[in-house]
């Protein structure tokens, strides 16, 4: 008898274990990588119907999976969404479309959280819901923004208007107090040419993926666009706050006044804009944006930062603390409010730059009292370091190049009249600082620097710098002259994807010529998830264009090239036709198909003769 009860227990484990395990096997259908408009969880989308894509993943050795039927839900909350309570949309659709999906929900507002899941079902059966994604709709017209563009409208004494420009970065702040019981906190900022903002000691520059962005925000053609980057910060707001702002040149203080201003476009001096959104559990609202109440300070310690030249830091003028509500900001000036940028704010809709990856130099060698630092590969972004041992105004200067004479030293020739040289000035206290130019960024492998005997340089890292984006591809072959061409190709495309694509990160150039990408965009697509960079561009292009259909050999149009030549204007239509085939996304062809046309009309009338066009200047 005891027998039979411990066999039947037996048999009853065995039974609960069996269905234990049936219920933790997993899907082998299951849905993943949700985007919207192609990106992951993005808090500045500039429309109210985006786009949503997912993708199917199986098991191995399921075959022949086809997508026929989606369920969607999209929800006003991430509890809703956990619940499956699609209130803002619920949609059932039979279709294999599972990329560009059109938001069809009710009417989403600015400053609108978004929560969505899809299931799918298949040709092999159905996925389990997916997890929970999200985007946030941002502030769709100007109405939704409050307060004023502030800044400093002016050089400083100590600044240099010419054509190696020195103009010193510009510091803001403010304080405000908060109540318990925030649901949420969003702020949106455009500070240009460069931000960098900061709330309560701590840098806002995370995204909800959690990469860090620098350089931001993408540089655009300030007449026509102008971009503003948002962050959820609930987490950041306490009962007493202090938020700041710290602004560099970028493109929009241009990197050569007084040069050539027929030439080269000007758009002004360094400004912000700023809404901070929290929103109390209890249904109340403040906004916390920028006014002419907002502290300044141009003395900052960035006293230059210029794209070609290079960023000069001087710790002695540090502002210890600036960033935190117990910083006595008194002696600061208030900020003014300053002239508008005429372009239309819009978000972010591609990702910023950010560090994609940390290199140690290869060799480290003395010449003549300094050091020549070989990062072992040519790359666009910046040396950090750590600095001690000094004295107050002692000097590190770092010179960098992309290759070395025949002495071994640093060969400069072909960078023109960029000097690209970061200098710091040493307020005698470092003790192992780190630091890094915050504005700049070089084109180098090598890099010399110069210092006093007694100054320790030591921990220096080359950031790699370049658009956040996915690598799409991968190549290896047996054939080491084919490794070398990809790798080469590789590090030579993401070091010109600054926002827009460039046509070279060193010399006093920089500027997004239109001919390189002719074809070169295609090839591109298969290194990098280029989509949402070439989406932007292609609008700089048709922004860039004039009203008889000319496009430009530049664009933005920080140059004024209008020379009507044939070949670089087609880097519109191609680059058009790349994001069709390459992505599925025909939206940019069908919005811009319009100007192709013009720009082909154009030639036509003012170029064509017994059906031959005639014109074009470069040749290459």
């Amino acid at each position: 008898m005891v027998m039979k009860r411990i066999v039947l227990a037996m048999l009853c484990l065995m039974a609960l274990t069996a269905t234990a395990a049936k219920k933790k096997q997993v899907n082998p259908i299951r849905v993943s990588h949700l985007r919207t408009e192609r990106m992951v969880q993005p808090m500045s989308v500039d429309t109210p119907t985006p786009r949503l894509g997912w993708v199917i993943d199986t098991d191995a050795g399921i075959k022949d999976v086809m997508q026929t039927e989606y369920h969607l839900i999209v929800a006003s909350t991430r509890e809703k969404a956990e619940a499956l309570e699609g209130d803002l949309w619920d949609a059932t659709v039979s279709s294999d479309q599972s990329q560009w999906v059109r938001y069809a929900g009710k009417p989403l507002r600015s400053n609108t959280r978004c929560y969505w899941r899809v299931k799918v079902s298949t040709t092999q059966g159905d996925s389990d819901w997916s997890s929970v994604s999200m985007w946030n709709v941002g502030l769709l017209t100007e109405s939704d923004w409050q307060g004023q563009w502030i800044g400093l409208d002016h050089a400083m004494p100590w600044d240099r208007e010419v054509e190696h420009s020195q103009l010193s970065s510009r510091y803001l702040r403010t304080t405000f107090e908060a109540e318990e019981s925030i649901r949420q906190a969003t702020l949106y900022i455009s500070g240009l040419g460069m931000y960098e903002a900061y709330l309560n000691g701590k840098k806002i520059d995370v995204d909800v993926n959690g990469t860090h962005q620098v350089l931001a925000p993408v540089p655009t053609d300030y007449r026509k666009t102008v971009t503003y980057n948002a962050f959820d910060v609930t987490d950041m707001i306490s009962a007493n706050n202090a938020f700041a702002v710290v602004l560099g040149n970028g493109r929009y203080y241009t990197m050569q006044q007084k040069k050539k201003p027929y030439k080269i476009t000007q758009f002004g001096y360094p400004k912000v804009r700023a809404n901070l959104i929290i929103e109390y559990t209890n249904g109340k609202r403040r906004v916390i944006s920028t006014n002419e109440k907002w502290k300044l300070n141009a003395d900052g310690p960035i006293r230059s930062n210029n794209e070609y030249d290079g960023e000069i830091y001087d710790a002695r003028k540090e502002l210890t603390g600036w960033t935190t509500t117990d910083y006595d900001d008194s002696q600061w000036s208030t900020a003014e409010r300053v002239a508008l940028p005429s372009g239309t704010l819009r978000g972010g809709m591609t990702p910023n730059m950010t560090i994609t990856q940390e290199i140690t130099p290869k060799s480290m060698v003395s010449k003549d009292g300094r050091m020549i630092v070989d990062m072992g590969q040519n790359m666009a972004g910046w040396l950090s370091m750590n600095i001690s041992n000094t004295q107050p105004g002692d000097s590190i200067i770092i010179r960098f190049a992309e290759r070395t004479d025949s002495t071994g030293h640093i060969w400069v020739e072909n960078f023109r009249h960029a000097l690209s040289t970061d200098t710091y000035i040493a307020n005698g206290k470092e003790s192992n600082t780190l630091w890094h130019p915050t504005f700049v960024y070089h084109g180098f492998r090598y890099a010399e620097i110069s210092c006093p005997d007694n100054v320790k340089v030591t921990n220096l890292t080359g950031a790699v710098i370049n658009d956040q984006m996915a690598t799409t591809g991968h190549f290896v072959s047996q054939d080491t002259i084919l490794n070398k061409v990809y790798h080469n190709a590789t590090w030579g495309v993401a070091s010109n994807y600054k926002g827009m694509p460039v046509d070279c990160p060193q010399r006093d150039e920089r500027q997004p010529w239109l001919g390189d990408r002719t074809r070169g965009c295609y090839g591109e697509a298969f290194l990098y998830d280029n989509g949402n960079l070439y989406t932007k561009w292609v609008r700089d292009i048709t922004e860039a264009q004039r009203e008889d259909g000319c496009i430009p050999d530049v664009a933005p149009a920080y140059w004024n090239y209008y020379s009507d030549n044939v070949t670089w204007p087609t880097a519109l239509p191609f680059s058009l036709d790349m994001l069709l085939r390459q992505y599925g996304d025909d939206e940019p062809m069908r919005r811009y198909y319009p100007n192709v046309k013009r720009w082909m009309e154009h030639l036509k009338y003012q170029y064509q003769h017994d059906g031959l066009i005639e014109k074009d200047k470069y040749g290459d």
